[in-house]
């Protein structure tokens, strides 16, 4: 039995280091020469696998503990990539157990409500249709091959080299608070740790919202950053103001407003996070 990591970018990555300290073999699967290059010079065994190509050979994944990190396809409302896979894992043994790696996106605006797995999902762009399109996907093929399925919906993540830096410095606006989306976060290292517990516990069929419990204004967490790096604060511009200067992408994240409840992960695979609130997960950011 081994592990192996489909998409092994920078959480993939950190999760591949620690699971090398155990006695398993560690596989991370990455699209590009650069990326195999990375993954080698951490000591990671590595292959290259590009889940855009309509012609692939898969090797056998047997017994594996199969992450599935990798991104969907920038565009349209199907993940064609997890498709693909699945079609060429018919045709061999299946792995042990999945853990998906979702979005709290799925949701859609939940116009600040609080939001736990028991919602029904409601993606109102694209990004997250891909999303909810790919948990489908897994869904649906795991419950054919009696296969366990764990999906974790995650929120915004923030970590090493997951700041909004380079937006805080180029000055760039953000929405007067009154009008900003209620929004949340999780630290990069925990949640590396959530996905180890949720392939070692996470019972089969089972959704965690993956985020900190401490859901906050999207505008209040750009200052909060703002404060710690001592840059200034982005300045604040109406929501009409907005959909002329934003970009679409960030326009996109405004429209939707949500509190996620972290119960189920904490009750039911027993995490104890880290970085509880930003007070402490910023910090860590730079150690």
């Amino acid at each position: 039995m081994g592990v192996t990591i489909i998409g092994c970018g920078d959480i993939g990555t950190r999760l591949a280091l620690a699971y090398q300290k155990s006695t398993l073999e560690v596989t991370g699967w990455v699209a590009t020469d650069e990326s195999v290059g990375r993954l080698k010079q951490q000591g990671i065994r590595a292959l290259q696998l590009n889940l855009d190509q309509t012609s692939l050979q898969l090797p056998s994944l047997a017994g594996e503990l199969l992450f599935y990190f990798a991104p969907p396809p920038a565009s349209g409302v199907e993940d064609g990539r997890v498709r693909r896979l699945i079609a060429l894992l018919d045709q061999t043994e299946p792995p042990q157990k999945v853990v998906y790696l979702s979005t709290s996106g799925v949701y859609g605006d939940c116009q600040g409500e609080w939001v736990d797995e028991t919602r029904m999902p409601r993606p109102t762009v694209d990004r997250a249709k891909r999303r909810l399109d790919a948990e489908q996907q897994w869904q649906m093929w795991c419950q054919q091959c009696d296969l366990p399925l764990v999906i974790l919906r995650v929120a915004g993540i923030y970590g090493p080299g997951k700041l909004p830096v380079e937006r805080l410095r180029k000055g760039l606006p953000m929405v007067a608070e009154a009008d900003s989306p209620i929004t949340n976060h999780i630290h990069s290292l925990d949640l590396v740790e959530i996905a180890a517990a949720a392939m070692e516990r996470g019972r089969e069929g089972a959704i965690f919202n993956v985020c900190d419990g401490r859901p906050e204004s999207m505008t209040r967490y750009f200052n909060r950053v703002a404060d710690y790096l001592q840059l200034p604060r982005p300045p604040q511009i109406s929501m009409q103001e907005a959909r002329q200067q934003l970009s679409p992408g960030m326009l996109s994240y405004l429209a939707e407003s949500r509190r996620l409840s972290n119960r189920r992960l904490v009750e039911e695979l027993g995490v104890v996070l880290r970085y509880p609130e930003l007070e402490q997960g910023l910090p860590a950011c730079f150690e």
